[in-house]
């Protein structure tokens, strides 16, 4: 940030070499088109099978193979020969597909307040069957911030004010 004529105003060279360094564009390239998603939510749902993905997301062959095809060059899901039947292929969540579970919710939480409205179905907590919290950024003591309250700093720094505590 700078000041200009009195105001702070952001510093277009800073924000240009961050947002070209930004991790959210090989992210958005990856996972960021509508079949993704919904194969991503297929697998978080248990299917596992081509055709339990293609009859229940009736999508093209051609596209869902080209999608899959990504995701596990992505390492986002893991393909292995299914050891019931050596005809067919097991698609499995990587770690790195697993953690892409906060992510989807958000965006599907998202749609639910801004688009198409609440869904008939809920995600809930197995134990208890209670819906889960909406998905929210949080400080490091676990409140909840507004976007307001937030700043980009280095990596470096956000460190050594962690080390002086």
């Amino acid at each position: 940030m700078r000041l200009v004529d009195g105001k702070v105003s952001p510093d277009i060279e800073a924000f240009r070499e961050a947002a070209l360094q930004c991790p959210l564009p090989a992210a958005v390239e990856l996972i960021g088109e509508k079949w993704t998603f919904l194969i991503l939510r297929g697998a978080f749902n248990g299917l596992q099978h081509f055709e339990e993905f293609q009859g229940g997301l009736g999508i093209a062959r051609n596209i869902l193979s080209d999608r899959l095809a990504k995701l596990v060059a992505g390492g986002i899901l893991e393909r292995t020969p299914d050891p019931r039947d050596g005809r067919k292929v097991i698609y499995a969540l990587a770690d790195k597909g697993k953690a892409l579970l906060p992510v989807v919710i958000a965006l599907r939480q998202w749609g639910e307040q801004w688009g198409s409205g609440p869904a008939a179905v809920v995600l809930a907590d197995q134990r208890d069957g209670r819906p889960i919290r909406r998905i929210c950024v949080q400080a490091e003591d676990g409140r909840n911030l507004e976007l307001d309250e937030l700043i980009w700093i280095e990596r470096a720094e956000a460190h050594e004010s962690q080390a002086a505590e």
